[in-house]
């Protein structure tokens, strides 16, 4: 395999960044790997339910974001890694994993990608996905009720006391440094339609050798 492009897409809870991602996903297949920094949210066996639930998530700390650059440069090696698996019921990493092979384009995706420093020294292209902040919450109130069996209640206290502020003190000023900020989300089609041409642009290079 030749050189691997990586591309991270950051931005606050809700703003489209899955969607985008899932779009390139099916334009590229199995051409693409992608990397959910949600997944490698540390785990806190030792916590109970209640203790878990009440953790800030929504803070550099909360990651094991070393992890994720060593599997991001394995994959650059062409070495296959073992991502974890987050299970959101439970707040807390589950006892699986899942095999990621290398490919020509690695796609990160994830709220505080673009706040790390070394993280960001790992990305070839850094996304940043723009939304309203009201349209993020009410796209966040419907995920983490419909899908991720929360209540009303306790994603709305918990948007107001840890993801709103840490939006504001760590999303938001991690959009300067990105190469590309996407407004509206995954319904901007000018502006994913220009990555998905910077992908072919790519893939085209690793073909032709």
């Amino acid at each position: 395999m030749g050189r691997i492009l990586t591309i991270g897409i950051a931005g606050g809870t809700g703003s489209g960044k899955t969607t985008i991602t899932r779009r390139l996903q099916r334009q590229f297949e199995n051409r693409v790997c992608t990397l959910y920094h949600d997944n490698y949210y540390r785990a806190h066996d030792s916590l109970t339910m209640e203790e878990r639930s009440k953790l800030n998530y929504d803070e550099p700390a909360a990651f094991e974001t070393d992890l994720l650059i060593r599997h991001l440069a394995a994959l650059r090696r062409g070495e296959p890694v073992d991502e974890p698996v987050y299970d959101y019921t439970v707040h807390n990493r589950s006892r699986q994993t899942q095999r990621m092979f290398p490919a020509p384009v690695v796609l990160v995706e994830g709220i505080l990608i673009l706040a790390d420093d070394a993280l960001c020294r790992s990305l070839d292209i850094k996304v940043f996905v723009d939304a309203d902040a009201d349209v993020r919450i009410l796209r966040r109130i419907l995920r983490d009720v419909r899908d991720r069996g929360r209540s009303l209640e306790s994603v709305v206290n918990q948007y107001l006391t840890t993801v709103k502020p840490m939006h504001e003190l760590y999303v938001e000023p991690s959009r300067r440094r990105a190469d590309i900020i996407i407004p509206e989300g995954g319904q901007n089609d000018v502006a994913v339609e220009l990555l998905i041409r910077r992908i072919q642009a790519h893939l085209e290079e690793e073909d032709n050798g």
